[in-house]
């Protein structure tokens, strides 16, 4: 886990942000989510698992306190679980989508689904084998906060985001540019 992210909020500049939220596997489920009054107090479980787990009272408790948040695998079907995701939009303050392999662009949709099908207002993570390279895409298409891997630079992200001054595609920011900048 990376003790920092960039956070771009959609009307607001790159930033790096403290980062607040441990991302669990779902593994070792013998005690369920990890301790949470020790070290980092938020926690992004697996979608797979909340599927099974959602009706716990616990765990809704704590997600309206703002602990628990959830992250989609790049083969998770949204919009077969579009219930329980509408459910969640009232609880999870946080959701993420995990890049298994930088290649691997499955997460891309995922977060462009959640902003334009389910209109989800809060924020969306990429987690995972995210590189730098990625950050302009994965900003248009509906990530505001980027969990880059560990060997990846913070400060060359951030400046991904000024390298172009003229939007050719319309995306979940902003329309494009009507004229080319001269």
């Amino acid at each position: 886990m990376n003790k920092q992210i960039i956070h771009f909020p959609k009307d607001g500049k790159p930033t790096v942000a403290v980062n607040e939220w441990q991302t669990w596997d779902g593994e070792r489920d013998e005690g369920g989510i990890p301790d949470l009054e020790h070290g980092l107090h938020k926690v992004l479980v697996p979608f797979h698992w909340w599927i099974t787990h959602h009706k716990n009272a616990d765990l809704i408790t704590r997600a309206n306190k703002g602990e628990i948040g959830v992250w989609f695998a790049a083969d998770d079907d949204i919009l077969k679980h579009a219930g329980i995701i509408e459910e969640g939009k009232d609880l999870w303050p946080v959701v993420g989508a995990h890049f298994p392999i930088f290649r691997d662009g499955r997460s891309f949709s995922t977060a462009a689904l959640l902003r334009d099908r389910f209109q989800w207002q809060g924020e969306v993570r990429a987690i995972g084998d995210v590189l730098i390279d990625q950050l302009l895409q994965g900003a248009r298409v509906g990530f505001d906060a980027f969990e880059l891997r560990p060997d990846q630079s913070l400060e060359v992200g951030l400046k991904q985001f000024d390298l172009f001054s003229v939007t050719t595609q319309n995306s979940w920011r902003d329309i494009r540019s009507t004229q080319a900048a001269i």
